[in-house]
């Protein structure tokens, strides 16, 4: 009786701390929502996305130019890393070896936990120095040194969990190694991988320190791909940091359109998912 006792409060215990972590950690998420949410919706308007930002001192502009360019940075990274991360995922998954294959695994790895601030500098030492400008060529490039080991593993991982008897049914209908692939596997797992991808995206919407060693910041438009362009978060860096009021309420207001497109990026992968998962239940 007392052992049972004994257990039964032990779990008891046990889940009210659990419960209570589990409350602290949303409390403190919801506590950062809504601090956002409250500073920057009162701080939206339509100048906020259609006007340029105005002089140091001066109330009113926006942020037109920086919305534009964090889209054009994050197309500049998804162009470079989404090929190469698929590709390099159905290597791994489909054609690797046994040593090979741990090597490159082993350095995905290692780069997707790499600080962002270093792949900034090793994209300047690349790119900014040899073009002697900021750009946001080089900008996207430091994004998609970012995205591509999450589309590589996250392709791997899809790919691996599509059942070895679709293979072997390809195989013996007389199909090839890549024609499998291309058919019948890449299909197969298209959800998951294109789920993987969107939250690459997400995760490098608002990166900073690499654009501040490449793309740097341009306060008017940016009129080719080879000059410093103005992006979301390196705005908000600049706003936060300065000592007018005006720019604290703009660096608000981006950073609840920020988290806007990241929590868009989000519920888009969830969505795809679970389509993917009901087409396979029917």
């Amino acid at each position: 009786m007392n052992r049972t006792w004994r257990r039964n409060a032990l779990n008891y215990i046990m889940l009210a701390l659990t419960a209570v972590c589990a409350f602290l950690t949303v409390s403190v998420l919801f506590v950062i929502l809504g601090f956002l949410v409250f500073n920057g919706f009162k701080s939206l308007d339509w100048n906020f996305f259609t006007k340029l930002p105005l002089s140091p001192g001066e109330t009113g502009g926006g942020m037109a130019n920086a919305i534009v360019g964090s889209g054009i940075t994050i197309l500049i990274a998804v162009v470079i890393g989404v090929p190469v991360g698929f590709l390099g995922g159905i290597y791994l998954a489909e054609f690797g070896g046994k040593t090979f294959p741990i090597f490159v695994r082993y350095t995905a790895d290692l780069l997707n936990g790499v600080p962002s601030i270093v792949i900034g500098i090793f994209a300047w030492t690349v790119l900014v120095v040899p073009m002697r400008t900021f750009s946001a060529w080089a900008g996207g490039f430091a994004l998609a040194l970012i995205m591509i080991p999450i589309g590589l593993r996250s392709t791997e991982h899809f790919l691996r969990s599509i059942p070895n008897s679709l293979r072997e049914g390809s195989f013996a209908l007389g199909a090839n190694r890549w024609r499998t692939v291309v058919k019948v596997i890449v299909p197969a797992a298209s959800q998951g991988i294109l789920t993987g991808m969107i939250l690459g995206v997400a995760r490098i919407a608002g990166e900073t320190a690499p654009l501040l060693f490449t793309s740097l910041n341009n306060q008017f438009w940016a009129n080719k791909l080879s000059e410093p362009i103005a992006t979301l978060p390196v705005l908000i860096y600049t706003h936060a940091m300065s000592a007018y009021d005006d720019w604290h309420r703009q660096a608000w207001a981006a950073g609840l359109v920020l988290l806007g497109l990241v929590l868009i990026a989000n519920i888009a992968a969830r969505l795809v998912l679970a389509r993917g998962a009901s087409v396979q239940r029917g």
